[in-house]
């Protein structure tokens, strides 16, 4: 086994998805002006998904809630994916495609930001959530793959990371997270 190899093939990977995101700069800026005027109309930004889309959910909500790079006000956020009982209640009693359409009918209001994360961008669960969303009224947001895909064809908008490789639209999705986040965050404390 050519450890060098892999690794050298898995940077090339990374490096090349990262950099096609280069020509989503007006996407990028324009998710952030909508991010920014919903949390100034006093509305919060709802992400979710599954598995390291799930982890993803939760690490950018906290990037919100928290901060990202500098102290500033909290900002509201929240991950679908962190209660256990109500994930497990509602996978019980409703199924498992409805985990998050009915967090999503009990907590979104009109003007949320609702961010469903799939890799496949066909997950039953997101896209459930993102009708879900869109029959409240948020703007409904969907990071996918390059693939067209359920997801982008319901979303208002979708981030198509540039790669077909799940390991790469998974670290572009938290690259375009952390720029979301810092340019939230610059906003918020520069004006």
């Amino acid at each position: 086994m050519n450890f060098s190899k892999i690794i050298h093939d898995q940077l090339e990977g990374h490096f090349a998805a990262v950099e096609k995101l280069r020509a989503q700069t007006g996407f990028i800026e324009d998710l952030a002006r909508r991010v920014i005027a919903a949390l100034e109309a006093g509305k919060k930004i709802i992400f979710f998904g599954n598995g390291g889309s799930a982890a993803d959910a939760q690490h950018l909500a906290a990037e919100f809630v928290v901060r990202y790079r500098r102290n500033r006000r909290a900002l509201p956020a929240i991950s679908l994916s962190t209660d256990t009982s109500i994930l497990t209640a509602g996978g019980n009693d409703f199924g498992f495609e409805s985990i998050y359409a009915r967090q999503i009918e009990a907590l979104a209001v009109t003007g949320d930001i609702a961010i469903g994360i799939s890799t496949s961008g066909n997950s039953a669960n997101v896209i459930a959530a993102l009708q879900a969303a869109k029959d409240k009224g948020c703007v409904t947001v969907a990071f996918t793959g390059s693939a067209q895909c359920r997801c982008s064809q319901l979303a208002e908008i979708t981030f198509h990371a540039p790669s077909e490789i799940t390991a790469h639209i998974q670290e572009c999705h938290i690259v375009l997270g952390h720029i979301l986040c810092e340019l939230v965050e610059t906003h918020v404390i520069d004006g």
